[in-house]
């Protein structure tokens, strides 16, 4: 066949069935075009992620506000009494409604008699049955510095600071979600360093004095667990699994970081360690000592890196570990709430 003169040569192929075919193709491919695009314009937009409901970010920022005005806080030292002032500050709510509690006490130290404060702030939960009143979940730090190291920059930005900061964050929380369940009870302790060199005597002067003076009064019946947050601000962060703390209690954290994708970060190493939690473990209160005691390399000079000497500054914390901390205490109060 000859093609007419300036015609294409396909020309003639689209008439009769080519044509038909080739029509409904462009017809299907416009309705399926159109059909997504309704799809597209119906699906809802992608929400972002919640935000943290405790934030690592703020946790940092008031560790740097805390250490301004407070850098070396050792007992008796006007740094001391700065960031009693600080933590006071921060809780005038619950102030107001009587719920924050100075408790207030005289040590026998090597030396010498000192004055000692705890600071408890108090967030009421929900009684189970009308008429009993609900068991407490507390949360502690302690906020003092080293006394030995009072000669020196010894600032404790991990040891202390930071963990300070996150009770208090965590306190702003609970003063905006009330709890649901257990009350919740916030512990700044006084004295967790030796005052010469640590012995059974010698240390957790705060935690010690507490827990009798709650075993007097009768409120260690009420605790369901008491848990210590110490140097868990560390940019690399391994929670150690403390093997003297309550075998459930750890069962707990571990599921809390497995439900908050931390577990990474959680029981990689296993230990005992003499921290806050004894005073009350030893009086039958199921205890959890939440604490990394690995912090910077260990060298000759600084066999346990920077824990107690002047390079644990801010800058070997980081608001990851921090937001990591936050996760996790929070949905350790949750499980807690949920299965005991």
């Amino acid at each position: 066949m000859t093609n007419a003169p300036g015609r294409p040569a396909t020309a003639g192929i689209l008439n009769g069935p080519f044509q038909a075919v080739i029509l409904s193709a462009a017809q299907n491919l416009c309705i399926c075009l159109s059909f997504l695009l309704v799809l597209a314009l119906a699906a809802p937009a992608q929400k972002p992620a919640p935000a943290p409901a405790v934030s690592g970010q703020a946790i940092d920022a008031l560790t740097q506000q805390f250490l301004a005005v407070a850098p070396r806080r050792f007992n008796g030292s006007p740094g001391h009494l700065a960031a009693e002032k600080f933590i006071k500050d921060h809780f005038k709510p619950e102030a107001a409604k009587g719920n924050f509690i100075i408790d207030e006490f005289t040590a026998n130290t090597p030396a010498g008699l000192q004055t000692m404060r705890n600071y408890i702030v108090r967030y009421p939960g929900k009684a189970p049955r009308p008429g009993e009143t609900p068991g407490i979940i507390v949360l502690a730090s302690h906020y003092e510095t080293n006394y030995p190291l009072r000669d020196i920059a010894f600032y404790g930005a991990n040891d202390g600071a930071c963990t300070t900061a996150l009770l208090i964050e965590l306190g702003a929380y609970f003063r905006t979600h009330p709890p649901e369940g257990y009350s919740i009870w916030l512990v700044f302790d006084d004295g967790e360093e030796a005052v010469r060199q640590w012995s059974d005597s010698d240390s957790l002067y705060g935690t010690r004095h507490l827990a009798a003076k709650w075993y007097a009064d009768g409120t260690l019946k009420r605790i369901k667990a008491f848990i210590v947050a110490d140097m868990i601000g560390d940019k690399d962060l391994n929670i150690l699994e403390e093997m003297g703390s309550t075998p459930w209690l750890r069962g707990v954290f571990r599921q809390a970081a497995a439900n908050t994708h931390h577990a990474a970060y959680v029981f990689q190493t296993q230990g005992e360690e003499e921290d806050d939690h004894l005073p009350f473990l030893r009086r039958g209160v199921p205890s959890l000592d939440v604490i990394d005691v690995d912090y910077g390399p260990h060298t000759a000079a600084t066999p346990d890196g920077y824990h107690h000497t002047a390079q644990d500054t801010i800058d070997k914390i980081s608001p990851k570990s921090l937001q990591i901390s936050a996760d996790l205490f929070l949905e350790t109060i949750r499980l807690i709430n949920a299965t005991h």
